[in-house]
């Protein structure tokens, strides 16, 4: 009965790991379907996210123990909008959003922006949110105005 279990345990393992590799593929060639239709230079960090730095911004980066303040827009890559700010900004602990801010945010300093792709194993994930669908790249364009 233990072998059968492990065995079981095992299969379903690879299994989850061959779909999320399938994901990840998928998730990618529309990630670059979306640079070349938008004629966009983005960076590929080692995570899988993508990224384009509009401005650096000054003095220090942010880190997973910081709040920050900023401004975004969040959109599928369809183009619509499905949060941002409006006039006032926005503060959030870095360290509770989604893995794509966690690794994107640190990239920028105080006044930086930054535009991300976001493949959905860094966002939300097979589950989705709200009105973002599970396994949904997300674009996200970012203005840290600060951050404690």
């Amino acid at each position: 009965m233990k072998h059968f279990f492990l065995t079981a345990l095992a299969i379903a393992s690879i299994a989850f790991l061959g779909c999320q590799k399938d994901q990840l593929a998928k998730d990618d060639d529309i990630i670059q379907d979306y640079i070349q239709q938008k004629n966009l230079t983005m960076i590929k960090h080692n995570s899988g996210l993508y990224y384009t730095i509009n401005k650096e911004g000054t003095g220090a980066n942010p880190t997973l123990s910081n709040t920050v303040t900023v401004h975004y827009k969040g959109f599928l890559t369809d183009g619509s909008q499905f949060d941002g700010t409006t006039s006032a900004p926005a503060t959030f602990a870095l360290g509770n959003l989604i893995a794509g801010w966690q690794i994107g945010i640190p990239l920028i300093k105080k006044g930086g922006d930054i535009k991300l792709l976001i493949p959905s194993s860094l966002a939300y994930g097979t589950r989705g949110s709200g009105p973002i669908p599970g396994n949904t790249v997300l674009v996200f364009d970012i203005q840290l105005v600060d951050f404690k």
